[in-house]
């Protein structure tokens, strides 16, 4: 069972525009090894369709807004709606996760605790179900 999460970010409402931050083993429950950010998202893709061994992540939404579903087994979905900047999605590892719904100008800012291998991702949903 997943144990994702919405986390509320710290905010500070200025006339000037509002300002959030993070910093690692405070808003985020771990070191971050690596940031990166989706963008120009053609309509109707859907990214993500995968799990991971051991990476832990944050998922916010700089801007517009997606839908990140999280499959805890083929019947069993949980969507998480993200449009607002100060708040942000947690994956444990071991959480199949797809993104889809991006709407024009979405752009989706992932922090994690790992840097990028490739052999971290599980692509395989029935490999996926036997680590369970």
């Amino acid at each position: 069972m997943s144990l994702a999460r919405v986390i509320d970010f710290p905010f500070i409402v200025d006339e000037r525009g509002n300002l959030s931050f993070i910093e690692e083993n405070k808003h985020v429950p771990f070191e971050i090894k690596r940031v990166f950010w989706l963008y120009d998202i053609p309509g109707r893709t859907t990214r993500g369709g995968h799990a991971f061994y051991n990476q832990e992540e944050v998922i916010v939404a700089l801007s517009g807004s997606f839908d990140v579903v999280v499959t805890l087994s083929n019947t069993e979905k949980i969507t998480f709606h993200l449009s607002d900047p100060s708040k942000g999605l947690y994956l444990p590892k071991r959480t199949w996760r797809h993104m889809e719904n991006f709407s024009t100008n979405a752009c989706a800012l992932h922090v994690s605790n790992l840097e990028y291998d490739a052999s971290e991702y599980i692509r395989d949903f029935k490999q996926f179900e036997l680590l369970q």
